[in-house]
């Protein structure tokens, strides 16, 4: 008998590498001995702008029902999301955040024995949430640091029953037009039925520029066996709050459900997404906001002769040649931004679109470290 008595974890579990996040404000500062109010983070996407004053509102006045649990279903945000985007409300999954709809569909729907297909360089919890469900992965190369979905068609096995797809993506920022994914759609249903479900995380979908938009709601209306992932995370500006939302026909919409944690979605969190959705004129200040800074930083990046992938969503790729070193000088002049070596990008670095000054900050200090390593 053995007396082996240490922690016994299944494989596919003691194999996963943590999800590592953008380091905070706070943690460099320590390490640094720097003045946090000097700091400039562009890690993590988040808005510049700061959470809507409308949402502040909204959380000012869902406070006094704190000590109740939230609505479990979040009628009232699920309702609003249903006017939004003209479906009935039972097509509606909440999540804290959609890294938690992702989390929930993997869940769902996969399992050892079954595998789930993702490009190469997309967003790793694609890889995670599939190696949490002890389920085999299939990541498919990258195409000019995008989705080559002819590939990703190819590479859809007899056990998949999951595909990622991540439009724009994170965090090449590449992006799809809508006639490529419909077509995409239509041929995994004409070879699979729906045995194979695809999830459409769109995360940053609200930067997109007008001229490419596309009903992604009417995708689903048409391939049952489709999720539209989005977050108020991102152009929304409640990072903080952790919510996002689900787009599925009610099969789909039924199986999430079942699996998905009660209460995962906060008072706050659903009071302050409401008053978000509803306020336009934010989302019309972000969105300009974003387009501004990002012709900032390219601009920049043309005239530090640095290759870069051009963006669609609130950040940009740029080679920087020694990532690492590169990254731990702006460290320490008090500027963060996002290595993506464990993206199997090690010579890049993704900068968050900040606000005018924070980017002209880094700009400038890029510049100097680069003058200096001449």
């Amino acid at each position: 008998m053995s007396n082996d008595k240490t922690f016994a974890a299944p494989a596919h579990i003691d194999a996963i590498a943590p999800y590592q996040a953008g380091k905070p404000i706070d943690e460099l500062a320590r390490e640094f001995g720097l003045d946090p109010a000097g700091i400039v983070k562009l890690a993590s996407n988040e808005n510049p702008l700061g959470m809507p004053a409308s949402a502040r509102a909204a959380i000012a006045a869902a406070a006094e029902a704190l000590a109740r649990y939230p609505d479990p279903n979040g009628f009232d945000l699920k309702s609003a999301l249903s006017k939004r985007y003209g479906v009935p409300m039972d097509w509606i999954t909440l999540g804290n955040g959609s890294n938690d709809i992702l989390e929930i569909a993997a869940l769902a729907l996969l399992s050892p024995g079954t595998s789930a297909v993702y490009a190469q360089h997309a967003f790793v919890v694609y890889k995670l949430a599939t190696q949490a469900r002890g389920a085999r992965h299939i990541m498919v190369p990258a195409r000019d640091y995008g989705h080559d979905l002819d590939a990703m068609f190819a590479a859809i096995a007899d056990d998949t029953r999951l595909l990622f797809i991540a439009n724009p993506n994170n965090p090449t920022g590449t992006f799809i037009g809508g006639p490529q994914l419909q077509a995409f759609l239509e041929r995994v249903r004409d070879a699979h039925g729906d045995r194979v479900t695809v999830v459409l995380d769109e995360a940053y979908n609200e930067y997109l520029d007008p001229e490419l938009r596309f009903d992604s709601t009417g995708l689903v209306r048409q391939f049952p066996n489709l999720i539209v992932s989005r977050t108020f995370s991102k152009a929304y500006g409640l990072a903080g709050l952790r919510v996002g939302f689900a787009l599925s026909q009610p099969r789909l919409t039924d199986l999430l459900n079942r699996v998905r944690q009660p209460f995962n979605v906060n008072t706050l969190a659903q009071a302050a997404a409401i008053a978000a959705l509803g306020d336009a004129a934010y989302l019309e200040q972000a969105y300009a906001g974003n387009k501004a800074g990002k012709a900032q930083l390219c601009a920049a990046f043309d005239e530090l002769g640095l290759q870069y992938v051009p963006s669609y969503g609130n950040f940009v790729l740029v080679r920087v040649g020694d990532a690492p070193r590169i990254n731990l000088e702006l460290l320490k002049r008090g500027v963060i931004v996002r290595p993506v070596a464990g993206d199997g990008l090690p010579e890049w670095l993704r900068v968050t679109i900040g606000l005018p000054s924070e980017n002209t900050r880094f700009i400038e200090a890029l510049g100097q470290i680069l003058s200096a390593g001449k």
